[in-house]
């Protein structure tokens, strides 16, 4: 831990100002066409009660926002992660690295660790504390800022804060069930640069075709489908759609029976880990990363 945590702080001193921009530039334009934009509703929402209409738009506005940071983020921060075994060596950078009290294993572990669950994790918690304001402006724009005010907020934020630690409890499990898929990109990026997903998504295809087509056993592809699905629900939805939908007829009731599904959802995604596939995903990540220690450790060897 002590050698992984300045290659983690080298991750934030390098990307903090895109990270920071991946911020405020997003949230700069949702408070400005929220400002000066129209904000239109179907009639059924228009016949709400104010107080009932205002608290679904302060929800709806703030999951909204934690959901998009999250996407512009994750998607960014996957990305990076999947470039992160070359990235050093263009510059000959890994000699420096190398000079220091880490390893391999430590400089491959470090990127996965901040750009799959740190950054991602930051961006809920980021999203769901900056949707406060663009929650004031929308309500305010439909229905009025007393109304804002005047909303139970203790309840809302317990019941979202309920939803933010689901997801970001989740995100450790989806990273589980995608390592597979994330360690074989970060293996075809280091073998062939930029044409290294493009090889890998090709390959992919054409090896679930022929085990389909040939064999009769579209074994890939429901391995695939599987994997990504288990990736999903690990997040949320892992007790069913129907139990995703809190009991209630009102909103504050609908907030109110959030913890208690948060926490059941998440128990139901602790027990799918008990899938058999899991192990086998795990073995195939083992052999993943070994291989990539060992083109890092080869690259080295040359320069």
């Amino acid at each position: 831990m002590k050698n992984l945590l300045p290659l983690m702080q080298r991750e934030w001193l390098q990307h903090r100002r895109a990270w920071a921009l991946m911020v405020l530039v997003p949230l700069g334009l949702s408070l400005l066409l929220l400002s000066f934009g129209t904000i239109q509703l179907d009639d059924d929402m228009m016949a709400m009660r104010p107080r009932d209409l205002s608290m679904m738009l302060a929800s709806l506005s703030m999951v909204i926002t934690a959901t998009t940071l999250l996407l512009i983020l994750g998607a960014t921060s996957l990305f990076i992660a999947l470039g992160s075994p070359r990235r050093d060596h263009g510059d000959r950078s890994v000699e420096f690295w190398l000079s220091l009290p880490s390893g391999h294993a430590e400089s491959l572990i470090a990127p996965l660790l901040v750009h799959l669950l740190l950054v991602p994790a930051a961006a809920l918690v980021v999203g769901y504390v900056v949707s406060i304001p663009v929650s004031m402006l929308t309500v305010g724009r439909v229905v009025g800022l007393g109304e804002w005010f005047a909303l139970p907020w203790g309840h809302m934020l317990l019941g979202l804060g309920a939803l933010l630690l689901r997801v970001v409890a989740g995100l450790p499990m989806a990273v589980l069930w995608l390592l597979p898929l994330i360690l074989a990109a970060m293996l075809s990026n280091a073998l062939f640069r930029r044409w290294g997903l493009p090889l890998l998504g090709i390959a992919l295809i054409l090896l679930s075709q022929a085990l389909e087509r040939v064999f009769g056993q579209p074994i890939l592809t429901q391995t695939l489908a599987a994997l990504l699905s288990h990736a999903a629900t690990s997040l949320a939805g892992a007790a069913g759609a129907e139990a995703m939908q809190p009991s209630g007829s009102v909103p504050i009731e609908s907030l109110g029976a959030l913890p208690g599904w948060a926490l059941r959802d998440f128990g139901h995604a602790l027990r799918d880990l008990a899938q058999p596939l899991l192990p086998g995903a795990l073995v195939v990540s083992g052999g993943l990363f070994a291989a990539l220690l060992a083109w890092r450790r080869r690259g080295v060897s040359a320069a």
